[in-house]
């Protein structure tokens, strides 16, 4: 019976094939992070500009790719131990942990949402955790490809205060952290074959 609509009706077989083409023209993939991520912070205070980062970092999403071309992520995260950050300087790095509370709140993370744009330039929504308090955030994305591998790069600015980060302060307050910090990153993402 199935076989005689098949055999007596060209739409439905042009419909399948159409189905079956599109089905073969794009993937969902699992990706990892592959190694060497770059995450920095960049801040300034009363004393100097300060940077910290941090090349450790775990990632995976599910990335939507046509012909070998990227074309969207259906999901992604991001997660790092926020004391892998460093800046070289052993009192800065107490002072942002304790004002992190590293001890409670051990991760910084991100968990995408949004996707938009196409090519090289994108657009990603998603909610960053910092020290504990979760805020959505939103920022430019540049992508290039190489041998089926795909890195974003971007930074944007925030706040400590928006985070409910109190900027730190060092020798008994007379110099003090800025609010305002500019987070980027640059991570290469491989499938999981």
């Amino acid at each position: 019976m199935m076989m005689n609509i098949f055999k007596h009706n060209p739409l439905i077989i042009l419909i399948a094939l159409l189905l079956l083409g599109s089905v073969n023209g794009f993937s969902q993939t699992k990706y990892v992070m592959a190694a060497s991520p770059e995450f920095k912070v960049d801040g300034g205070s009363t004393l100097h500009d300060w940077h910290m980062v941090s090349t450790t970092a775990k990632g995976e999403g599910i990335f939507v790719v046509e012909g070998g071309q990227f074309k969207t992520a259906k999901s992604l995260s991001i997660s790092l131990q926020a004391e892998t950050l460093k800046s070289g300087t052993k009192g800065l790095d107490t002072n942002a942990y304790k004002a992190l509370n590293t001890e409670k709140n051990k991760e910084i993370r991100f968990v995408l949402k949004e996707l938009t744009g196409a090519g090289a330039s994108m657009v990603a929504k998603g909610d960053l955790t910092i020290a504990g308090v979760t805020k959505p955030v939103s920022f430019p994305v540049k992508m290039t490809a190489n041998a089926g591998k795909f890195t974003f790069e971007g930074s944007f600015a925030t706040k400590l205060t928006t985070f409910n980060v109190t900027p730190p302060t060092a020798l008994m307050g007379t110099v003090k952290t800025e609010d305002d910090i500019k987070l980027s990153f640059k991570s290469t993402f491989q499938p999981t074959i």
